[in-house]
């Protein structure tokens, strides 16, 4: 299966997980179709947008940075971020991420259920 990009459903996320702004997630895949995948997504936080703190209980999330820079809590640990950094959370811990620079933070988001 490919799946083009034209055919690929956009969202906006307004204050996404109690986040500041609007996140833009491309949905790469429908992830109702797709066993144990919760979301594949890229995900664009545009400068001085972020995603608020949350957790992950029984599956993992992934963050792989492809351009920009941001500012990640990894867990209550601030770590700065940019491109080909990858965010791993799972086990029940928390993170969130936010976009500190002068261009858009892209990424791709996957969470695996388990």
């Amino acid at each position: 299966m490919v799946n083009s990009r034209s055919s690929l459903k956009t969202e906006v996320r307004e204050k996404m997980r109690d986040g500041v702004g609007s996140a833009t997630l491309v949905h790469l895949v429908d992830a109702e179709k797709e066993k144990n995948v919760k979301l594949l997504a890229e995900v664009t936080l545009p400068p001085g947008t972020s995603i608020g703190r949350h957790n992950h209980e029984n599956e993992t999330e992934y963050y792989i940075i492809l351009s920009g820079a941001g500012l990640v809590d990894d867990d209550g640990k601030d770590t700065e971020v940019k491109q080909g950094d990858v965010v791993i959370t799972g086990g029940g811990a928390f993170h969130s991420i936010a976009n500190k620079g002068s261009v858009p933070l892209v990424f791709h988001a996957f969470i695996v259920t388990y």
